[in-house]
């Protein structure tokens, strides 16, 4: 696309200047959208393509948080969050084989949240422009090979249509570049005996292949404990983990050298940690076999443990396979438990997604006209708080995940697990992004194939002996995603049929800070080790540290 093409589309027609633009001197006004003209600068030498993504933010707010924790105020990107979704302006389009000098147009009211730009309040605002090349902004935010304008700071509104170019190329994240502000003393101290304790998993799944017709694989890190010989008859318990929405392998590394320097200084029992990456472009498969995704629980559990097991010196059996995961990743483990019972030990999920789709983050969707925006008295439905405030709505988080692209965003991930395959080959939406209206058909199939609560009641007499006392779930009473409701509606129905399980609901706790113990910020996981090892090993002698 050449310079400006829909700005002077408009501009011949006469669409934007009212009809006292053209009086004798008098000053042009106003344009009615907000345009932005986008340059890739010329120091690339490839076409690129994208959603093209711009932000802005009010200078002051954008100031004070820059000068938070000591800054110098010196603002040097704007972006956008889901726990202050309307603090930031963001606007949107696709971008198609953009080469470097070529630029386009952006109007900034055609696809925006919250509103469109053409509604901001008058005043100064930082702006940036980003390119998501792999449109997984959703998901990953900014990341490798995106790229990005300097931050500019304007005056908006204004009449002439200001330039921004994209320079900067971001660099590819690597897995063991871990800052170390994010490590503890512990992992410090261990961090490159860790490296050489974890190795990469790389498995090409037969099932996932056949079901894309390309090779698919499927990653992850094995961590050996301290003192592991390939060689030796010792064999270990096994801990299958998985991590949270936006996780990755890349993440997952610095879980391995936590979970190995607590190993080496026996804060943990010594045990096998397999940690799973269930990232995809669609969001996260949760490892449930989708008609969207494909079968990644087939794909887990009849291929890639199977195969792991014939590598290292694993229990291999069920008394020594334990599940454990956080949010996307504790209802991924619990899934796996209920589905797959005699293959794991116990799953110990913590504040997992919604379990019971009569709590779906507090909205009922199998209530008659069930919408997820608004509650029947016409209130908005809240999806993101802290110690009680509000941070952001149902609506506006969905909202503004449209904006960013339909590419993995976390309700798009729902639908990519839950939905039934629509006539487009997508999977159906179980609510309009437009209105909130949930889909009633779409809710019956979720309903049927996901309800972890409601496929426990259709089948625990079958269930039962492989699944009785295998189920423990953590979640703090103050979660940040209103999860504890459908726990508490999981927990109902498990009582209800005399189940042994063990839930439990920490005071005050949110999805963030649910492991601390005292100053140990890993302090549940550290408890649920040992709760695991128990299990694998109950007559061993090893026992947890006593508590300071």
């Amino acid at each position: 696309m050449r310079s400006r093409p829909v700005v002077a589309a408009l501009l011949s027609c006469g669409l934007l200047f009212s009809a006292t633009a053209f009086a004798r001197d008098t000053a042009p006004a106003v344009p009615a959208h907000r345009f932005f003209h986008v340059q890739l600068g010329s120091a690339g030498t490839q076409p690129v393509s994208g959603r093209l993504l711009l932000f802005a933010i009010d200078a002051k707010d954008a100031e004070a948080a820059a000068k938070e924790h000591g800054g110098d105020g010196k603002v040097e990107e704007v972006d956008t969050s889901p726990f202050f979704p309307t603090q930031t302006a963001v606007a949107a389009r696709e971008v198609s084989r953009l080469v470097p000098g070529e630029a386009v147009d952006i109007d900034a009211d055609h696809t925006a949240f919250p509103t469109g730009w053409s509604q901001l309040a008058p005043g100064d605002y930082y702006v940036q422009a980003v390119l998501d090349v792999h449109h997984d902004y959703n998901y990953h935010g900014r990341d490798g090979g995106d790229l990005v304008s300097k931050v500019v700071k304007l005056h908006l509104p204004t009449a002439a249509i200001p330039d921004l170019t994209l320079t900067d190329t971001l660099p590819e994240r690597k897995a063991w570049d871990i800052p170390k502000r994010y490590m503890s003393e512990t992992s410090l101290k261990h961090f490159d005996e860790a490296r050489q304790h974890t190795q990469a998993i790389d498995f090409v799944s037969p099932a996932l292949s056949a079901f894309w017709g390309r090779p698919i694989h499927m990653h992850g890190w094995v961590m050996l404990p301290p003192g592991y010989d390939a060689k030796a008859a010792t064999t270990y318990p096994t801990v299958y983990y998985t991590h949270g929405y936006g996780g990755d392998a890349n993440t997952l590394a610095g879980s391995a050298a936590m979970v190995y320097g607590a190993t080496a200084e026996k804060q943990m029992p010594p045990m096998i940690w397999v940690f799973l990456d269930q990232s995809s472009p669609t969001g996260t498969t949760e490892f449930a076999d989708s008609v969207n995704n494909g079968p990644w629980g087939v794909a887990l559990t009849t291929e890639l443990i199977p195969q792991l097991e014939k590598t290292y010196r694993m229990d291999a059996k069920s008394s020594g396979r334990f599940l454990q995961g956080h949010s996307s990743g504790g209802w991924a483990t619990l899934w796996l438990q209920t589905r797959y019972p005699k293959i794991f030990g116990g799953t110990w999920s913590t504040s997992p997604d919604p379990s019971d789709f009569h709590d779906f983050t507090g909205v009922d969707l199998y209530a008659p006209h069930a919408n997820v925006y608004r509650k029947p008295d016409g209130t908005a439905y809240p999806l993101v708080r802290d110690k009680g405030k509000v941070l952001a709505t149902f609506q506006q988080f969905a909202q503004l995940e449209r904006v960013l692209g339909p590419y993995g965003g976390q309700m798009a991930s729902f639908d990519w697990v839950f939905s039934p395959k629509g006539k487009d080959g997508r999977p159906e939406p179980m609510f309009d992004r437009d209105t909130g209206d949930v889909d009633p058909a779409v809710v019956a199939y979720w309903r049927e194939h996901y309800d972890i609560a409601h496929r426990l009641q259709q089948h625990w007499p079958e269930l039962k002996p492989e699944l009785d006392g295998k189920i423990h779930l953590y979640v703090g009473t103050a979660d940040t995603f209103y999860l504890d409701g459908a726990a508490h509606k999981l927990k109902a129905v498990l009582d209800g049929l005399h189940a042994k399980s063990d839930i439990r609901f920490i005071p005050d706790r949110t999805h963030f800070d649910l492991y601390a113990v005292g100053k140990d910020r890993q302090g549940l996981l550290k408890e649920i080790s040992w709760q695991m090892y128990a299990v694998a090993r109950p007559h061993s002698a090893l026992k947890p540290p006593a508590q300071p």
